[in-house]
This record gives structure tokens, sequence and C-alpha cells, in this order.
């Protein structure tokens, strides 16, 4: 499978198909411990966008900052964070990556320099210029990748950010992850212009639009822009048209879409594209598909097992981490 801009091997190929699958198996038992109320809080899904997180981390380095949203588990799998970890703290336990104090929305590992999700519509994106700015300071030879979805674009903070890092020349790659409804908002009723890539491009921007269920176009794009931001060619933006298979939390009832839409996305779904090509291209064996599903399906009973049997942080921790104690020195 290749784009016209890059060309792949069959052992990288797989490794994308298994790191997707990866994520959305893990994703489904996350449904499934949800129901058993191992898991509590809000859970959101990104069952549908995995191309996206698995495609653009094969342009970053371990150098490179990640932020994402609060649909950030695949962003976290994808960056390297252990399954173990993460779903440690999907069960709000100590060993979790967030030591259990993060749950779901905010999975943050500063050791793999992924600045973790927020809570807060849009609100990685000023965070994302300041570690951009800091590292341009410093002369730090790193990007900073920024992952948000459709309804950031509504914030002001969207169009602060853009600005600065344009008149900065900050080393930013910023993500758009267009699934088409901000929470329940459909694109067409919310903005006046959805070619969201065009409003990057007014701040001066090198912006574009790509297929966000094709992992091989979004790792081209996004190694692309990498290696002309490392350049110093300043931001560049991307954005990734895709859809989430369900709905925005488990709350949601989805009543803002019909269940046609949902299928005919379905049908381009990134596992089955990948996945299609392959076979069509004789690419993959069924016991090597096996194989993955087979493994990853360990990974995940293992993480469960660790995640079930982990500590909860012990009470006398309370205060741990909400005050800074300051040196008279």
């Amino acid at each position: 499978m290749s784009s016209n801009k890059l060309h792949v091997n069959r052992i990288h190929l797989h490794f994308l198909l298994k790191q997707m699958i990866r994520i959305r198996r893990f994703e489904e038992r996350c449904v499934t411990l949800y129901n058993e109320e191992k898991i509590r809080g809000f859970l959101h899904l990104y069952n549908g966008e995995e191309a996206i997180a698995v495609g653009v981390m094969q342009a970053l380095t371990a150098e490179d900052a990640v932020l994402a949203t609060y649909r950030e588990h695949g962003h976290a799998l994808a960056r390297g964070l252990s399954m173990d970890s993460v779903m440690a703290e999907m069960f709000g336990k100590a060993s979790g990556c967030s030591g259990g104090r993060g749950g779901s929305m905010h999975l943050f590992d500063s050791s793999q320099r992924f600045y973790g999700g927020s809570a807060i519509v849009a609100g990685a994106l000023p965070i994302a210029v300041g570690i951009a700015l800091a590292d341009k300071m410093l002369q730090r030879q790193a990007v900073t990748c920024c992952f948000f979805g459709d309804g950031a674009v509504a914030e002001g903070e969207f169009h602060e950010s853009l600005n600065l890092a344009k008149l900065w020349q900050l080393p930013i790659l910023f993500i758009c992850e267009n699934n088409l409804y901000a929470m329940g908002t459909a694109l067409e009723i919310e903005h006046s212009n959805q070619k969201i890539h065009l409003k990057a491009a007014s701040y001066g921007l090198a912006a574009q639009v790509i297929d966000g269920m094709n992992v091989i176009d979004v790792e081209a794009a996004a190694k692309l822009a990498c290696s002309a931001i490392r350049n110093g060619a300043g931001p560049h933006f991307i954005e990734c048209q895709t859809y989430r298979f369900r709905g925005h939390s488990m709350f949601d009832t989805q009543l803002y879409r019909n269940n046609d839409e949902v299928e005919q996305w379905k049908k381009k779904g990134p596992l089955i594209q990948l996945t299609q090509w392959l076979k069509d291209n004789h690419q993959i064996e069924p016991e090597e598909l096996q194989a993955i599903e087979l493994a990853v399906e360990k990974e995940i009973d293992a993480a469960v097992c660790s995640a079930d049997a982990a500590d909860i942080e012990p009470v006398e921790n309370l205060l741990k981490h909400v005050y800074t104690e300051v040196s008279n020195g």
C-alpha cells in the first residue's frame, strides 16, 4: 500500500494494522468494563479514528511533544504508553500513568513527552504553543504535535493559538480530527465555512485536508509536514476527515445522526480499509491476522488483570501533587 509520497513495506503495514487493532480492542474491552462499573466517570471512545493517531505517531520522535483531547486512549497507546499503565489509569489505580488521579480523560506521561488529554475543549492548543515556544527558545530540535477535534475550531483558543504559532514561527503540527460532530452538533450547522483547513490557511499556516480513515495517507502527510517543520518552515496544519463510530461519550443517545450514516462510514473504516488492501494484494495470510488478534487479546487480558490487582492510592497521599513546597533559600 502506498501514497504517491510514501512507500512502505509489508512489515510496516502489519505494524500499523496491529497498532490500530490494539486501540480498537482496548476500547471495546473498556466498554465492557465500564458496564461492569470497573471503569467509572466519563468515557469517550476513539473508535473509528485510529488511523490518525497511529499514522501521525510514525512521523514523531521521542524528543517531540504530544498533546491530545479527552478522547485520547488511541493517542496514548500509539505514542508508546504501556497498556498496563493506561488500563490502570482507567481503573483509577495508583499504578496508572497519571497515578489514578486522571482517569480516562487525563492520561499523561512526561517520560514519553505525552502531555496528556484535556477535559477542556481546545484547552491543549495554547499549551502546545507554550511548549513549542519553550523548545524553540531552548533550541531543542523538537516538534510539538497537538490533536484536537472540529469542536475546538469554534473556540477562541483555536484562533489565538494559530495566530501566535505563525507569528512566532513555532515548530507545531496541528492535527484537526474532524469527525463532523462537535459533541452532538453537526459541523454544517455550526460553521459557515466547513473547510477547517482554510481557517488555518487564513493565518498563513501551510494547511491541507486528507482522508483520516486511511492510515497511509495520514502517515505520509504527517511525515512531510514534520520534515518541513524541522527545517524551519514553521507551523503546519492537517485536517483529517474522520468519523467516530460510537457516540460522543457512553451517555450519548446519538439522536443527532441516523444509523444509515454510521453504517456507511463503518464500511470505509481504517481497520477495514487496511485489512482489505492487505488481503487483496496477498500481503497478509489468515493465520497472520489471527496471530495479531490473539497477541492483542493477550495484552489486553494481562492489562486488565494487572489493573484489577493494583492498589488504590492511599488516603494519606490525598494532598500530594496539590501544593508545591517553596524553598526559602
